[in-house]
């Protein structure tokens, strides 16, 4: 039994440990990329978008019962994760460019995209340019319509500290702003993140990764409210009500804007609320995404 302080042990493999899935790489481009996907090949689309410097498995709670309906794929963008890093600067339509190659490469014609943060950016970009490909957006700690220098500021700090230094102490404090609970940052999510940030390219990828955080940069990336008013396919914006940042309010701000745009609120998460709390969400998306 368990008491107020403590909670079952939780692992990448506590969550994965009975889904039927399969990793791989795929050239996407020219960019070796390495994906997971679960579900029926012939279900319909769910593609899955990381955020900022992270890696497909901030979706491992999440492919489970999203596979019961959907063919999943979780990637590594450019640049991130075990995916190829090229040297230049990764500005929002270099990620959509590999999405739409990553798509091309595994035959994926129209799909469902669920993205957080980073992720929710690009999701957003590859709609407003290939709407003919895009079903339904879920949008969580939605970026791309904001630009804040203290938020951007922390993130520079946090991630360059983190790829100078790859300890685990200093790996451990980028999950302070995704995850809440200090005990849903688990042992697992670190070392992954670690081994990643020891890469010998990385330090380099870290630099083009974080151009979007420098103001200049990051305006010229954003969406304008007139594009944001322009996505039609039905969107779930996921607020973390408990989490007050840039990210919040603009989730606020986005659903007055965007035309088919449901907004519904999350308590007890951070960054990550589908990670966080994956039984709230799961429910929550999959009741969207099959339009119940």
């Amino acid at each position: 039994m368990t008491t107020e302080t403590e909670l079952p042990y939780r692992s990448i493999w506590s969550d994965l440990a009975l889904t039927s899935f399969r990793q791989g790489f795929v050239d996407a481009g020219g960019i070796r990329t390495r994906y997971a996907q679960a579900g029926r090949p012939d279900a319909p689309g769910l593609i899955m978008i990381h955020g900022t410097a992270g890696s497909w498995e901030c979706f491992a709670p999440n492919l489970a019962a999203h596979a019961e309906h959907f063919n999943c794929v979780a990637y590594d963008m450019v640049g991130c994760g075990f995916s190829d890093k090229p040297d230049y600067d990764y500005e929002i339509p270099r990620y959509a460019d590999h999405l739409l190659n990553l798509m091309k490469a595994l035959g994926i014609r129209k799909t469902s995209f669920m993205g957080v943060s980073l992720g929710s950016w690009v999701a957003a970009r590859f709609t407003v340019q290939h709407p003919e490909m895009v079903d339904r957006l879920t949008l969580m700690s939605v970026a791309g319509s904001h630009a804040d220098s203290g938020n951007m500021a922390r993130i520079r700090n946090t991630r360059n500290k983190s790829v100078d230094d790859p300890s685990w102490e200093n790996i451990k404090s980028v999950f302070v702003n995704l995850i809440k609970d200090e005990r849903k940052r688990i042992p697992d999510l670190i070392a992954l993140r670690q081994r990643v940030y020891q890469l010998p390219e990385m330090k380099r990828a870290m630099e083009h990764i974080l151009c979007l955080q420098e103001p200049d940069i990051r305006l010229r990336n954003n969406l304008t409210e007139d594009e944001w008013r322009s996505i039609e396919a039905p969107t779930l914006l996921i607020a973390a009500v408990d989490h007050k940042d840039v990210y919040l309010d603009a989730a606020y701000k986005l659903a007055k804007i965007m035309p088919n745009a449901r907004l519904v609120e999350m308590c007890q998460s951070a960054h990550w609320p589908q990670y966080e709390d994956p039984d709230t969400y799961n429910k929550l998306n999959v009741d969207f995404l099959l339009g119940r």
